[in-house]
């Protein structure tokens, strides 16, 4: 029995057609309208151009940059379409460091965690761009179910739970041998354990939450 071709109609999304000739291994396609008249084809060459301009706009936004914003582009133009990501990274940072304040007298107290708390900090934002990385390219590929949102948060909290005892107690007795102190290395691991578990579940909700927002989910990464 023969399967009918595929066709498609002009208001598809180029990015889905773009996946139904990856999945079916298609070379052209016939374009209909909503009586089935034939309108005209696509081919692989407009595909092509499609999956370059979705890579490039992938691109973008994993920087936090506009599809305006490029080397030709004034420098007015260029900062403007930067402002809004810096503005937020900016007040994320601050309220990080208003957290660290509040332990002010504690770091005053004990100089090393003042050199141990950018790996802390390091770590955990690799973590969460790993994950929000990960999570964004399955949403493209709607890899992602309703259904399965509770399974995603669970499965990236297992990963970061295992990630964060053994590298986190690799670091805590490095710390524990660097500085002679044992509840310090045991902190240390504590504070990484605890770290990647917020980063990796942050790296689920925040694009999911920005997807059911009708937002693109890639800007959560900037």
């Amino acid at each position: 029995m023969e399967t009918e071709p595929m066709v498609f109609s002009p208001e598809d999304d180029a990015e889905k057609a773009a996946r139904t000739f990856e999945r079916d291994d298609l070379v052209s396609a016939a374009v209909v309208d909503s009586v089935g008249k034939l309108m005209g084809r696509l081919t692989i060459d407009e595909i092509v151009d499609v999956v370059y301009e979705e890579t490039d706009n992938d691109l973008r936004a994993l920087g936090g940059i506009s599809a305006e914003d490029d080397v030709h582009a004034s420098v007015g133009k260029a900062v403007k379409t930067r402002w809004a990501w810096l503005a937020i990274n900016l007040c994320t940072a601050f309220i990080a460091s208003r957290v660290i304040d509040g332990f002010e007298h504690t770091i005053s107290q004990l100089v090393a965690l003042a050199s141990l708390m950018p790996i802390v900090a390091g770590i955990g934002g690799n973590t969460g761009n790993q994950t929000i990385t990960m999570i964004v390219r399955a949403l493209a590929l709607e890899n992602i179910q309703p259904g399965n949102f509770a399974f995603l948060i669970f499965r990236e909290m297992g990963v970061a739970l295992i990630n964060g005892l053994v590298w986190g107690g690799i670091m805590g007795g490095i710390t524990w041998w660097l500085y002679d102190d044992m509840a310090l290395g045991g902190v240390m691991m504590l504070a990484m354990v605890l770290n990647l578990l917020v980063a990796s579940m942050m790296g689920v909700i925040i694009p999911l939450t920005m997807t059911k927002l009708g937002r693109d989910p890639r800007w959560g990464r900037a």
